[in-house]
């Protein structure tokens, strides 16, 4: 595993494990966070031997969001522009999850709170704990949700519960959470990363490239027209029946054989 402060990684079988590593303060994002956090998703990006990621946070939670230690109003001293915040630290990220033509899984093992809770919710799969509750926390400090949460909430939940999320702060319990459509499982939370490891690996070890172009096509459904979706499936299908794992996908069928895919 190495230790950028901050973010750990640790890459075994195909998975990228990232885990954000400050669990004194709820693993809540400071600049070394979001800087660690970026630059492990960059290496998803580039390297070939990276096929799924799977995220995570140390100790008791996963992530409160923002660290609000160095924003005290009491002293003093200009608003801070948190659009630049956004700007400059989140939204690159969040573009960076959701552009990576690779599966990314992640375990929630705590609370998930502001947009420690909308990066979770902007990964593919997420597995919580059962004692996990996300929370939308953004209007008991008079801001908006952000990091996603406004568009992930909103087409996931449909507008009543995404305002209703949003403008109580109410703690979303992961098992509603799963009935709402809004993860995929819940396990126990002993169990939580374990269980979340198995799905990344066997992630990783499919047909990593027809997977990536399968999630970048689930993606743009919301915003194409059904013509245009048929379009976008007919350009990926083109470049997905062309790789060596396609190859070996029919071969093993033909040959009544597990395929061994090496995500090219």
């Amino acid at each position: 595993m190495s230790d950028t402060g901050a973010v750990l990684t640790h890459l075994e079988d195909g998975v990228l494990t990232i885990t954000l590593n400050r669990p004194d303060k709820l693993n809540s994002f400071n600049e070394d966070m979001h800087l660690g956090f970026r630059q492990a998703l960059q290496r998803a990006h580039d390297e070939a031997a990276v096929r799924c990621v799977l995220l995570t946070g140390a100790g008791r939670g996963f992530s409160a969001g923002q660290d609000l230690g160095d924003r005290d109003p009491r002293k003093g001293g200009p608003a801070p522009d948190l659009g630049h915040t956004l700007e400059t630290f989140y939204n690159p990220t969040l573009r960076l999850i959701r552009d990576l033509a690779k599966p990314v899984v992640c375990a929630v093992n705590g609370v998930a709170a502001g947009a420690g809770a909308n990066i979770a919710l902007c990964c593919d799969i997420v597995i919580a704990a059962r004692s996990a509750k996300f929370i939308q926390a953004f209007s008991k400090i008079g801001l908006i949700p952000d990091a996603g949460g406004s568009w992930n909430l909103t087409r996931i939940l449909g507008e009543p519960r995404a305002k209703a999320l949003a403008m109580t702060a109410e703690p979303l319990p992961a098992e509603k959470a799963r009935d709402w459509g809004l993860i995929w499982d819940v396990v126990d939370d002993h169990l939580v990363v374990e269980e979340a490891f198995v799905l990344a690996k066997r992630l990783a070890s499919g047909p990593t490239r027809g997977l990536g172009l399968t999630k970048l096509a689930i993606q743009a459904a919301s915003e194409n027209s059904f013509d245009d979706q048929l379009d976008l499936e007919r350009d990926f299908q083109q470049e997905a029946g062309r790789t060596e794992d396609y190859a070996e996908g029919v071969t093993a069928f033909l040959e009544k054989r597990s395929a061994e895919f090496q995500g090219r």
